[in-house]
């Protein structure tokens, strides 16, 4: 019997789906699983970008253009100049989803063999697609003492090599939450010129910044023109991850050429999403100012009650919607399968993310979960009661693990 490929067996599980088995058996049991696991928003898709959807007419579902659809590339060049971004829409490359581009842009930029430098804790499945390149990955740590801020790019320098073409970041950063402000980003602009490397920012979540902070989009700092790449996607933005519409945006004509050649072999992004993805660039502004608003009262509620659990490590996010803390336990997967295995509270449990998946370095993340604040406030409550009551009853919690350890030694 033919074997799957070295490659298939050895790519690491998402850890947002690793449980997912576990989850639907314990709503089989009829229990309630709050999920914090995958940002996945319970926010409504703008209701008018599906209504006009549901108004194009259409005799035949053709291919789409394999680079996207024009008209909506040309919408995507004059969203982007809002954030003091000139491109001309030629720059602009649809993809399925900011997965596809993140995979192109890893295929387009780098030999197998080559490493990319990342901050950790970072995206998890970046790990998985630079596996799926034969790239690697060279972390760079950041910490949850000051809020996971991105570190100086003399951290960075440190670890260049003759193998190294990229660096890879997140802003705002999921998982962490940090937003990195725009002279980090220009003192990693500078490394880029200096070491000739591509500088690839995922920016899904710009729309998502709080407390005043403001976004500065890699593409709009001087000198970064050959060397930035901007990966992005509609699905947080407008609530519609089931959409699969991401951009690669570049002013590089080598990397637009090379994933031009990508985009062509596998034919086009999905045809009808790309209309959505189009009519929800019309959207009135109010909508995102409403998301964004309702995320930064979850962010606050997450944080509030976090706090209060005896134990635990977190700190007050600046972006996206996530947050990444430290719990008083032993093993963070273990914690995670316990959780929906063998914990109920009121009926209801708590589906997470474990941490050890967004590091690059062994060892790290262990204790450390992401919590994705992507259900409504009354549902967030309700989630963090029963993570407080995880807490306390967890056999695998430290000091009961310490405990354990000190009556061993006394025999």
């Amino acid at each position: 019997m033919p074997f799957s490929s070295h490659r298939g067996n050895t790519t690491p599980l998402s850890p947002f789906r690793k449980f997912a088995i576990l989850a639907e058996k314990a709503k089989a049991q009829g229990k309630q699983v709050y999920h914090l696991n995958i940002g996945q928003p319970d926010i409504p898709t703008p209701p008018e970008a599906l209504q006009t959807l549901q108004q194009v007419s259409i005799t035949t579902l053709e291919y789409s253009p394999a680079e996207g659809i024009p008209s909506y590339r040309e919408k995507l060049r004059r969203y982007y100049q809002q954030y003091q971004v000139a491109l001309s829409a030629d720059q602009i490359i649809v993809t399925t989803g900011a997965s596809e581009g993140l995979y192109f842009v890893l295929l387009a930029c780098l030999e197998a063999g080559e490493e990319v430098i990342v901050p950790e804790p970072f995206y998890a499945n970046y790990n998985g697609f630079a596996h799926m390149a034969g790239v690697l990955l060279r972390p760079v740590t950041s910490y949850l003492e000051d809020g996971f801020a991105l570190p100086e790019a003399a951290a960075f320098e440190r670890v260049i090599n003759h193998r190294t073409r990229a660096i890879l970041l997140c802003n705002p950063n999921n998982p962490t939450g940090c937003l990195y402000p725009r002279a980090a980003l220009e003192a990693l602009v500078a490394l880029a010129r200096k070491h000739n490397l591509f500088l690839v920012v995922d920016e899904v979540y710009r729309e998502f910044c709080f407390d005043n902070q403001e976004f500065t989009s890699i593409l709009a700092i001087p000198g970064a023109e050959e060397h930035a790449i901007v990966i992005d996607s509609v699905s947080k933005r407008y609530s519609a991850c089931g959409a699969r519409i991401g951009a690669l945006v570049t002013k590089n004509e080598s990397v637009l050429a090379a994933v031009s050649r990508f985009a062509k072999l596998r034919l086009g992004s999905p045809t009808l999403e790309q209309y959505l993805a189009e009519a929800m660039l019309d959207v009135d502004a109010t909508y995102l100012q409403r998301v964004k608003a309702e995320y930064d009262l979850r962010r606050r509620t997450v944080y509030a009650r976090l706090r209060q659990m005896p134990g635990v490590h977190c700190y007050l996010p600046g972006g996206a919607f996530y947050s990444f803390a430290r719990f008083p336990i032993d093993d963070a997967d273990r914690f995670c399968q316990w959780l929906l295995e063998d914990f109920e509270y009121q009926n209801a449990t708590v589906m997470l993310s474990p941490g050890a998946a967004f590091y690059a370095t062994p060892g790290l993340g262990q204790d450390e979960v992401r919590l994705a604040y992507v259900i409504n406030v009354p549902q967030l409550e309700a989630a963090m009661d029963c993570l407080a009551r995880a807490l306390e009853v967890y056999p695998g919690r430290v000091e009961a693990v310490a405990s354990m350890t000190a009556a061993s030694n006394m025999l």
